[in-house]
């Protein structure tokens, strides 16, 4: 007689499917939720307690909202500005890793140039430190790029090997160079939000908005525009395809290359600027907090879309909130919370398999 023992393959999609490329960051979410709360459990914690607190406090508990909700823009502002330009070198298949250098460098090349016209208050001066910012930020950016274009070096490695080098950098100019001369021997610049002419501050009290958060926005409407209806985003999202077909449709992929690691370079540069000018305030030793690579996990999150990045920012921004209160709440570990937010890159990877890959059940008949 015939007996069947089951099997499951994956056969390639023709095409990613549209309907698993929708669901599947929110997928992720809820998988994150369910093993972070088993992670959170072997911690000794209760974990329902743990995932209200990360995600529902910061928003509708009136004893930490006033508090959290204008921190999660304060947040999401840097996210949101490096993913976005990060997302357009995924989208042509060029891996800028190296973003939390470039926000490193562009916050010290911004915050340069608004000291050494201390203590000058005039109305120039923040304009020119944001320019400083960006460019500081595009030329280490285009470090990798022009490697890349030169002598084919791989852009993964070198971008993130001068995330390194930036640190060493920052480490150096807190201890020496930009080291407040009034701060009585302690390491770092003199602190921004003091110094007006120079300073990003809140321009509505109480919401967190400033002008990191404003530009960030302004530029998720601009980058969809440009990807949707500009030759640019034509050209980049072919580069992804197929660099053979980019260059049959007139597409330089030197340009791309170029294109996309500095754009990315300068987001990256103009998020340092906003940050060392308005909520760190200052360049110091322990000035970058990660926001270059939790950026490589919003960008993903949102898929890549300009305005499913920015609502994966404020996603994202409200994990490091509600993970302080976390911490400060039940005595959770700050490395649990940050595994607990590389759960959601995992799992979202692990979705992708769905969007390119259709499971199929097939069987072995034997006698």
């Amino acid at each position: 007689m015939l007996t069947g023992n089951g099997m499951i393959r994956l056969e390639k999609r023709p095409q990613p499917s549209k309907k698993w490329t929708s669901i599947t960051p929110f997928l992720a979410v809820l998988a994150t939720m369910f093993v972070g709360g088993i992670m959170f459990w072997a911690l000794g914690q209760d974990p329902i307690e743990a995932i209200r607190i990360i995600f529902w406090d910061p928003l509708f508990n009136p004893q930490f909202a006033s508090y959290a909700r204008p921190q999660i823009l304060v947040k999401a502002g840097p996210l949101v500005l490096i993913a976005l330009g990060l997302s357009l070198g995924f989208r042509a298949n060029i891996w800028n890793i190296g973003a939390e250098g470039q926000y490193i460098i562009g916050a010290i090349c911004g915050a340069g140039v608004g000291l050494a016209f201390y203590p000058s208050e005039g109305w120039f001066i923040f304009p020119l430190m944001v320019i400083a910012g960006a460019l500081g930020g595009f030329l280490w950016a285009m470090i990798p790029a022009i490697l890349k274009i030169k002598f084919n070096t791989n852009e993964i490695l070198v971008s993130l090997m001068l995330v390194y080098v930036a640190e060493k950098i920052l480490v150096s100019v807190s201890l020496g160079l930009m080291r407040n001369p009034e701060g009585g021997g302690f390491p770092g610049s003199r602190n921004l939000q003091y110094y007006k002419a120079a300073s990003n501050p809140e321009l509505i009290s109480g919401t967190g908005m400033h002008w990191g958060v404003l530009v960030a926005i302004a530029l998720t409407c601009l980058t969809y525009i440009m990807l949707t209806k500009h030759t640019l985003g034509f050209q980049i999202k072919t580069s992804g395809k197929s660099y053979k077909a980019a260059r049959f449709s007139g597409t330089n992929p030197s340009f791309i290359i170029a294109i996309c690691l500095g754009v990315s370079g300068a987001l990256a540069g103009l998020a340092g600027l906003f940050e060392v000018s308005g909520p760190s305030g200052q360049i110091s030793i322990d000035f970058n907090v990660g926001y270059g690579f939790t950026a490589i996990i919003v960008a993903f999150l949102g898929r890549l879309n300009p305005f499913g990045i920015l609502l994966a920012g404020l996603l994202m921004a409200l994990t490091y909130i509600g993970g302080e209160l976390a911490q400060f709440m039940l005595g959770l570990p700050a490395a649990a919370i940050q595994a607990f937010q590389g759960m959601l890159l995992f799992f979202l990877l692990a979705g992708d398999i769905l969007t390119n890959y259709r499971p199929k059940f097939t069987y072995k008949k034997r006698l």
